[in-house]
């Protein structure tokens, strides 16, 4: 399995990428210890993966998504889009192997 991104988190990316002047940066996606259930998501917009991580490349090529390797422990299979709702606009992370997740979709358990 690997992690998937769906269209409308590319185009955010890449959106992202635009406002910063960054064009060339990766996607660096992981997990923290914490938030209400426990581990959290966490998202960041590095230059360029670190050597130990494992790196996904979608969109021929153009998006990078990095995470390293204790996080992909967590993040196999994991599905991350972008939803924008009158409720709530953010990235969303579909994990199958989170057991549970708070409320607000950004912690979870296994």
């Amino acid at each position: 399995m690997a992690i998937q991104i769906t269209d409308r988190a590319v185009t955010r990316f890449e959106k992202l990428r635009m406002m910063r002047q960054t064009p060339d940066h990766v996607l660096r996606v992981g997990v923290r210890g914490g938030g209400c259930s426990g581990l959290s998501y966490f998202l960041d917009i590095v230059e360029a993966p670190e050597p130990k991580d494992k790196v996904f490349t979608f969109k021929e090529g153009e998006i990078t998504v990095a995470v390293d390797r204790k996080s992909y422990l967590f993040l196999n299979g994991t599905e991350i889009d972008f939803e924008k709702t009158l409720m709530k606009t953010g990235f969303v992370f579909n994990n199958p192997l989170s057991g549970s997740s708070c409320s607000c979709g950004e912690s979870f358990t296994l």
